[in-house]
């Protein structure tokens, strides 16, 4: 038997996956500028799939395209940070209770822990983090739900990447993920969404707190 040869991504896809790898693990900086010329010399494109690229990373929120300025990455601050999460804290907690009602396997969950405890730098260690999220919600059921979420998670994981460069705080959120993850595999539902909330609440009142009733960024990018 013969397998046809799996499709090669489009000179578009390539890129904006490139870029976007890049902007989530730190390698390019929350208002760096990304010129179009010098990213086609990178990537060995012409301009044309470096902007189409570049318009797909404006929509989900990790670049910004300004007509003074070109592009950039976006820049965290704790406005943004806090509209991110409030969005996560009301959608994922209930997608994972739904998850664990619903008895999903949570192999990938657990892989993606293991992963994220082996990793040898913060850039792997945060696509793990992301992987492990995603694996308690991507069961849940809901499909729309699903994708609510992935709309979000590129610009929860620039939040994460730009909070840990400043405060570090990895093994705290490491042993919270473990607790999710057992209650989850224990199949107490409604224990695993509270840790949920808990786990994503603490990480932005870490990170980008209040204080007297007016926000700061200890956690943003200065």
């Amino acid at each position: 038997m013969t397998f046809a040869p799996a499709p090669i991504p489009s000179r578009t896809q390539y890129v904006l996956e490139a870029i976007k790898h890049r902007i989530l693990t730190g390698q390019l900086s929350p208002g760096q500028s990304l010129v179009e010329t010098e990213l086609a010399a990178q990537y060995g494109v012409s301009k044309t799939p470096v902007r189409e690229a570049l318009k797909t990373l404006a929509g989900t929120g990790l670049v910004v395209m300004s007509q003074y300025k070109g592009v950039t990455v976006r820049t965290v601050d704790t406005a943004m940070a806090r509209e991110v999460y409030d969005v996560r804290l009301l959608l994922e907690p209930e997608a994972v209770r739904r998850t664990v009602r619903a008895g999903a396997g949570l192999a990938d969950a657990r892989t993606a822990l293991t992963r994220a405890a082996e990793a040898a730098d913060p850039a792997d260690r945060s696509l793990a983090n992301r992987a492990f999220h995603r694996a308690l919600y991507l069961p849940c059921g809901n499909p729309l739900l699903t994708r609510m979420l992935d709309e979000v998670r590129d610009q929860a994981a620039l939040v994460s990447t730009v909070a840990w460069a400043a405060v570090p705080s990895w093994e705290r959120e490491a042993a919270e993920h473990e607790e999710i993850l057992r209650l989850a595999t224990a199949g107490d539902a409604e224990g695993a969404a509270r840790a949920v909330h808990a786990h994503i609440a603490s990480f932005v009142e870490r990170a980008f707190p209040v204080t007297d009733g007016a926000p700061t960024a200890e956690g943003a990018q200065r």
